[in-house]
């Protein structure tokens, strides 16, 4: 192994040890179902973080980990902080993982306090809030 590739190697490490947790378990669409679902509940926590918006959500089969919209995307569709808190009962459309058991779930669409939010408008939906 020559020098560069010693240093590119360190690099790589350093990242993967520096990186978030989040971050390394971020999910994307090819890790849920074709179909889209949607999901009801109320809000434990929630965070307009990056690399996604996340929530958890506690719905009536137990607690399910949702990944939002990236927030620069969230924000243009009106979602940001103050549209949603911990304590809200939301509805969400999106898909559930493909994994059996996991509760994990990808929103597309929100709708929380009364307001409907398309986070992924250019994605195609066969549901509706």
């Amino acid at each position: 192994m020559n020098n560069l590739q010693a240093q590119i190697r360190v690099g790589l490490i350093a990242i993967l040890l520096t990186a978030s947790p989040g971050a390394l378990a971020h999910h994307g669409w090819s890790a849920t179902e074709g179909v889209e679902s949607k999901l009801e509940g109320t809000i434990k926590e929630i965070s307009f973080t990056n690399p996604h918006m996340h929530l958890v959500l506690l719905t009536n089969d137990g607690e399910w980990e949702v990944d939002l919209a990236p927030p620069f995307r969230a924000r243009r569709a009106g979602f940001d902080v103050g549209a949603a808190e911990a304590g809200d009962n939301i509805v969400l459309t999106g898909h559930k993982s493909r994994t059996d058991g996991e509760r994990y779930f990808k929103a597309e669409t929100i709708s929380v306090n009364g307001t409907f939010y398309d986070v992924y408008p250019n994605r195609e939906k066969t549901l509706q809030d």
